[in-house]
């Protein structure tokens, strides 16, 4: 049986937990992470030129509301959005949102990713499979083919290749002043995934021999790549960092930037025209310590990097 490549999970910050939902037919599913009754200061970055996204702008640091409840991930494209429908429906039962005076309004920003050419694409991601996602919400994270990450592919530049399976990854690190990094990462990059310390491939495009085929092989090499129009825009890791240090929204949003070089370092190519690559930042401030922006920055790149890792190790790794 596979097993993570590193511990931890984003549920180690405190204040965080996780909730997957998925159809083993259709290979698709949705990945909420709920952030508490108060919910969690919100940021966001889309480095990807094809993303799929909802309330995007309510994260932007100059706009008014400053926390969520809950973000949603989910496959299914655009279809997919419907899932946060059910998140809203399961906060608002549980009386959690921005109280507007008529009612409470959950905030749930979310990202998709196109799994429809796996399983059953008629069947998406609905507002009763974002609820059944709440309901499931602990403190332990499936890792593999569940959640967002169930119909979840990579390594799909080479024409001639199989993708491998992408999945569902999480890791965790906490700082010395008692600070806890986490990511969640839903892993459908159209490049491959590498181990962010060695350097070795982890998941990969095969010929139909079961040889594998890097896409390095087109990009530093002289076999002819295809047009990226022909890929198409059917690509997307979309992903969570999540902390319990006390973050303003601008500080928030600053986490988000720098935990795509997380990305980075995992995914080769990345944030590329085919993908919609996109991060959203919590901070969930349940540790009220001093806070070094540069440190937590680099924690945020580094455990994104490992959550990748780990959704190609439990997914299908080489």
């Amino acid at each position: 049986m596979s097993r993570p490549l590193f511990e931890g999970a984003i549920t180690d910050v405190h204040g965080i937990r996780v909730g997957q939902a998925e159809n083993r037919i259709a290979l698709t599913g949705v990945t909420v992470v709920l952030a508490g009754r108060d919910g969690a200061v919100i940021g966001a970055d889309v480095r990807g030129a094809a993303p799929g996204t909802r309330e995007i702008a309510l994260t932007w640091s100059e706009n008014t509301v400053e926390r969520a409840n809950a973000v949603m991930l989910a496959g299914g494209s655009a279809f997919g959005l419907d899932a946060a429908g059910g998140v809203m429906r399961f906060l608002e039962e549980a009386d959690v949102g921005v109280d507007t005076g008529v009612c409470k309004v959950p905030i749930v920003p979310a990202a998709v990713l196109f799994d429809l050419g796996v399983g059953d694409g008629r069947i998406r991601p609905d507002a009763a499979m974002g609820y059944e996602a709440c309901r499931n919400a602990s403190r332990r994270v499936q890792q593999g083919a569940y959640g967002a990450g169930t119909g979840a592919t990579v390594g799909k530049l080479v024409p001639s290749a199989m993708p491998a399976p992408g999945g569902t990854g999480t890791a965790s690190l906490t700082l010395g002043n008692g600070i806890t990094v986490g990511a969640i990462a839903c892993v459908n990059a159209v490049g491959d995934v590498y181990h962010p310390h060695t350097g070795k491939p982890l998941a990969c495009g095969h010929l139909s021999d079961g040889t594998p085929v890097l896409c390095e092989s087109l990009l530093y090499g002289t076999q002819p790549m295809a047009e990226p129009l022909k890929i198409r825009h059917t690509n997307t890791t979309i992903a969570v960092v999540a902390t319990d240090a006390v973050l303003t929204k601008a500080q928030a949003n600053r986490l988000a930037t720098c935990a795509h070089d997380g990305y980075a370092r995992a995914i080769r190519p990345v944030h590329t025209q085919m993908d919609g690559d996109t991060i959203f930042a919590l901070a969930s401030g349940r540790v009220d310590q001093d806070v070094n922006m540069v440190q937590l920055c680099a924690a945020a790149a580094e455990v994104m990097a490992r959550a990748i890792a780990n959704a190609a190790a439990m997914g299908g790794a080489l």
